[in-house]
């Protein structure tokens, strides 16, 4: 009974290892790419500089007014000096901006120029500019993916630095490496189209759960043989010996 068993444990490990040996290869290969590199550097972190702060006026004196029919929940306010400007951001929890002067009248969303000088200033590498071109709210490139109108300034060397309209600072940074990492982790999940968890769709979701259920069970019936043969080949040694 218990050889009949292991035969059968034999047969179902090998039809599993053939049905999870393409997943568990990708899921292996792909976790490799993703962990070659420091985060630091698949975010792009490293290209930013550590450009000093400008100092707020002592006597300076700032007030916010909102319109009594303003409907956006603020989620927070901060007043700067950028480029020897008084600028007051106010973020709001939808993930929008708006920057204010030292009067309170609002300003205009950045221009092209003011771009591409934010990314000389703060990052490295940022004057050797190959293209710029803004992006709506509703239409932003794939390895931006969030709701907010930018001009995406391309380096040279392949990098893509996103630079907010309306907030007036870098909102991200996507290196070659990072757009590889973002493939990686689309087929890590299974899923290339959001590649995101909280995104997937529920065939997707379903696929991986599947597959990765079905690759333990198959890792736990090779443990089994694996014992099982070991234990059987030490008896056939013993026997021998006698």
């Amino acid at each position: 009974m218990a050889a009949a068993s292991m035969r059968k444990f034999a047969k179902w490990h090998i039809w599993l290892a053939w049905l999870t040996g393409v997943p568990i290869l990708m899921w292996v290969v792909t976790g490799l790419i993703m962990v070659v590199k420091p985060i630091e550097e698949v975010r792009g972190s490293h290209l930013v500089k550590d450009v000093p702060a400008e100092n707020l006026p002592r006597d300076i004196a700032i007030a916010v007014n909102l319109p009594a029919e303003w409907e956006k929940e603020v989620r927070s306010v901060g007043t700067s000096m950028e480029r020897g400007e008084l600028v007051t951001r106010i973020n709001y929890a939808d993930g929008t901006s708006d920057r204010l002067r030292e009067d309170g009248t609002k300003m205009a969303p950045l221009s092209e120029l003011e771009a591409r000088l934010i990314v000389a200033e703060r990052i490295e590498g940022g004057d050797q500019v190959a293209s710029t071109r803004k992006f709506d709210a509703d239409n932003v490139p794939f390895d931006f993916r969030a709701p907010r109108s930018v001009w995406q300034v391309a380096l040279e060397d392949g990098t893509n630095v996103y630079v907010g309209t309306q907030s007036g600072r870098i909102e991200a940074v996507r290196t070659g490496w990072w757009r590889t990492f973002d493939f990686a982790w689309g087929l890590h999940i299974m899923d290339l189209q959001t590649r995101e968890l909280d995104g997937q769709s529920a065939f997707n979701r379903t696929m991986l759960v599947s597959f990765a259920a079905l690759s333990v069970i198959a890792s736990l019936l090779g443990v089994v043989l694996m014992f099982r043969r070991r234990k059987a080949r030490v008896k056939s040694q013993q026997q021998q010996t006698v």
